[in-house]
C-alpha cells in the first residue's frame, strides 16, 4: 500500500459536512481553594479559548488531513454566531453553507478546566428540529453546493440538535447517489433508523445497541457480525463501521457479493480525553472512502486516528504527519 500517495491525495478532496455545528468554549484556570458559599472548587480563569465543535470539529479534522471541508448547518443569529463565523474565517473555511436563524441559538458548550482537568460543562442549545423554512433553506444550500462544486464525499455529523431532519437525509442521499458521491454517517439516537442507503454508517457500541434495540455483554466478531448484518438488511447500508472504545473497531463491508468482516484491536494509549474522537474517526474514514480504499484499510487508519486524538485534553483535530508515521510503522 502506497501510503505516501494516499496521504498526498487527501489534499485533492472536497468534503461536504451536514450537521450540528457548535462552539467548544474552554475556560482554563487554577483551582486552589473551595468556595465558602458551597462545597465546590473555585476555578480562577486565566485563559478563554473558542474552537469549532460538533460538525465543525469534523471540518477541522478534514482540513487537518489536507482536504477542503464545506460546512452546511443552521446556527442562531446571535452573539455566538459572530464567534462561529470568525472561527470559520480563521481556519480559511467558507461560510456559504451556513444558514442563520432567529428562531434557535448557536450551540455553545463551555468546559471549565481547572488544573488541567475538566470540572464542569455548561451547554446552551436547543434540540428542536428545524421548521420548514429553516429546513428548506438548508436543503437549498446543500443542493446548490453539490450541484455546482466538485464534492468527493458527504458526511452527516449528527448530534441530535435538530439540524438533520428526515427530509434533509433523504434528499441529500438521493442527490449524492445521482452524483455518485459516497455518504457517511456519525449517528445519534433520534435519526438512527432514518439513514437508509448510505455508504458508510459509524455508530459506537452504545448507539448500535440502542438503535437496533439489541443487547450483548461483550462485543465479539460473531455478535458484531450479526448486528451489522441486521443493520445492513434494515437500512441498506454498504459498510457498517462500529467503534468499540477499548475493544477497537469493527468493519463489515457489503460492497462485494461476499461480505468482508474484521475486528481490529485498539492500540495502547495514554488516554487524556476521549472528547472528539468520534469526529476524527468519521473524518478520516470519509477521506479513505472517497479514495476508494478497502473497508479494512479504512478502519485501520481511522482506528489509529481516533486513538491519537485521545492523548490530549479537549477536542483537538488530528495531526496528519503523526498519523502518517504511525500508519507506515504498522
Amino acid at each position: 500500500m502506497d501510503y505516501k500517495s494516499i496521504f498526498e491525495d487527501f489534499n485533492k478532496l472536497n468534503v461536504l459536512i451536514v450537521g450540528d455545528v457548535m462552539i467548544d468554549s474552554y475556560q482554563w484556570g487554577k483551582v486552589e481553594r473551595i468556595s465558602p458559599e458551597a462545597p465546590v472548587p473555585i476555578c480562577s480563569v486565566t485563559k478563554i479559548e473558542h474552537r469549532l465543535g460538533g460538525a465543525g470539529n469534523v471540518a477541522l479534522n478534514i482540513s487537518a488531513m489536507g482536504a477542503t471541508p464545506v460546512l452546511c448547518s443552521v446556527v442562531g443569529k446571535d452573539d455566538n454566531e459572530e464567534i462561529l463565523l470568525k472561527l470559520l474565517a480563521q481556519h480559511n473555511m467558507t461560510a456559504e453553507g451556513i444558514v442563520l436563524s432567529e428562531k434557535r441559538p448557536t450551540t455553545i458548550k463551555t468546559r471549565i478546566i481547572g488544573n488541567n482537568m475538566q470540572m464542569l460543562r455548561i451547554d446552551k442549545e436547543t434540540t428542536n428540529i428545524l421548521d420548514n423554512d429553516e429546513e428548506n433553506l438548508l436543503l437549498s444550500k446543500i443542493t446548490e453546493i453539490i450541484t455546482s462544486k466538485k464534492i468527493d464525499a458527504v458526511v452527516f455529523q449528527d448530534y441530535d440538535k435538530g439540524v438533520i431532519t428526515e427530509k434533509i437525509i433523504k434528499q441529500t442521499v438521493k442527490l449524492a447517489k445521482e452524483k455518485n458521491i459516497p455518504t457517511t454517517v456519525d449517528p445519534k439516537h433520534r435519526n438512527f433508523p432514518l439513514y437508509k442507503g448510505v455508504t458508510l454508517f459509524k455508530p459506537n457500541l452504545k448507539e448500535l445497541k440502542e438503535g437496533l434495540k439489541i443487547e450483548f455483554a461483550k462485543p465479539t466478531l460473531e455478535n458484531l457480525t450479526d448486528a451489522a448484518l441486521l443493520l445492513h438488511a434494515k437500512q441498506n447500508i454498504a459498510q457498517v463501521f462500529i467503534t468499540l472504545s477499548e475493544y477497537g473497531v469493527f468493519i463489515a463491508d457489503y460492497t462485494d457479493k461476499k461480505a468482508q468482516v474484521n475486528l481490529l484491536p485498539a492500540h495502547l494509549r495514554k488516554i487524556a480525553d476521549v472528547s472528539g474522537a468520534g469526529d476524527t474517526v468519521i473524518s478520516v474514514a470519509t477521506l479513505c472512502l472517497a479514495l476508494g480504499m478497502s473497508g479494512k484499510e479504512m478502519a485501520k487508519i481511522s482506528n489509529l486516528a481516533g486513538g491519537l486524538v485521545c492523548e490530549s485534553v479537549g477536542v483537538n483535530p488530528i495531526d496528519k504527519n503523526r498519523l502518517y508515521k504511525e500508519v507506515i510503522a504498522l
